[in-house]
């Protein structure tokens, strides 16, 4: 059985004062379309693999967890410049995490993908999304130190599994912060509407999280 611990429709003046923000964006508001955001320019999370660079500077509103947990949202996205991207994130830290969003490309397809951290090194998987596609549902679940991220096409849609990883320092049980994310690595311009973000412990991962 799920038992639901947030369920943020972003409807009220304030925020849920559970909720953190780690690096606040300059401008968000909460407004008719959810939760939105504009992030700062030359903000990202990764860490040193191919690129060489280091960043942890990226927007991120979580609430801390224990135990295994699903973490679910829909995001609208309204890019500007390469890489915009906001999607979800569970974190230990600067060097352990996964976040997950549709990365704006500004030749060919998007790219939806899923970017896990371990040890300070971050890989990352991705897919084609097509360009027209201005949503998007995301859900990470975690099972002991394993997750897996999925996504979703539309309201009603079965989820597909994105991604399945393994995070080295998030033993079993360990309290993570999971929530939602927003980068602009370029520059300023990328506005981001999230409509709920919704946390459960033991979620059933046949149905997917109410719309």
């Amino acid at each position: 059985m799920a038992q639901n611990i947030l369920n943020e429709r972003f409807k009220g003046p304030v925020l849920d004062s559970r909720l953190q923000w780690l690096n606040p964006p300059p401008p968000w508001t909460l407004e008719p379309s959810g939760l939105v955001v504009r992030p700062a320019p030359e903000t990202d999370f990764w860490q040193q693999t191919h690129y060489g660079f280091r960043a942890d500077n990226g927007h991120f509103l979580y609430l801390k967890v224990a135990g295994d947990f699903s973490v679910t949202t829909r995001v609208r996205f309204h890019p500007a410049h390469l890489y915009d991207q906001a999607g979800l994130m569970v974190r230990v830290g600067p060097s352990c995490w996964i976040k997950t969003s549709v990365e704006y490309e500004s030749k060919g397809p998007c790219k939806l993908g899923a970017v896990v951290t371990n040890g300070g090194w971050s890989d990352w998987s991705l897919q084609d999304f097509p360009r027209v596609q201005k949503q998007v549902r995301l859900r990470i679940r975690r099972a002991g130190q394993d997750f897996l991220v999925e996504w979703g096409r539309g309201a009603g849609r079965a989820w597909e599994l994105l991604r399945v990883a393994h995070l080295h320092q998030g033993g079993a049980g360990r309290p993570m912060q999971c929530g939602l994310y927003v980068c602009s690595p370029k520059d300023s311009g990328f506005r981001a509407e999230f409509e709920f973000l919704r946390i459960d412990h033991n979620t059933d991962s046949a149905q997917p999280a109410p719309l």
